[in-house]
């Protein structure tokens, strides 16, 4: 079982609320969406593991069991060509649970006309298999969702 950390602080919403049919409809995969605080703020890892793809705007992280996650920073957000945002990390680089990635600025994102939302997707996962652990307002670190 792999518990995935919130990568942002914000309101833990269901993937149905993202303005996105690939994440809402769960083409990707199973797991939640969190409506972020609109402060600047860090994206964090929501599991230990290796950076395997670092966009400014997205991130996927695989644990030692080959488990992968997907955060994705807005929607649309590829537009903004990595305007607004700061890689603290590099791809190919081991990160712990809950160490920045990225910095932001939801606010910004929303200004340019985009939905802020960040999807946080267990990809590969099999329906059924991802458990919301937060309802409500959620910190960056706090347990999201278990992945069995």
């Amino acid at each position: 079982m792999t518990t995935v950390l919130a990568p942002v602080a914000g309101a833990a919403v269901g993937l149905g609320a993202v303005p996105d049919p690939v994440f809402s409809e769960g083409l990707v995969g199973p797991g939640m969406a969190i409506e972020p605080d609109r402060a600047p703020g860090r994206a964090v890892s929501p599991i230990a593991g290796k950076i395997i793809k670092l966009h400014p705007h997205a991130f996927v992280v695989v644990d030692d069991d080959g488990r992968g996650v997907l955060v994705h920073l807005g929607i649309d957000t590829v537009q903004l060509k990595g305007v607004g945002f700061e890689l603290l990390v590099s791809e190919g680089d081991r990160v712990s649970a809950g160490q920045p990635v990225v910095a932001w600025d939801p606010a910004e994102v929303e200004a340019g006309g985009r939905s802020p939302v960040c999807p946080v997707v267990a990809l590969d996962a099999i329906e059924g298999a991802v458990t919301t652990l937060a309802e409500g307002l959620v910190r960056a670190g706090d347990e999201l969702f278990q992945w069995t």
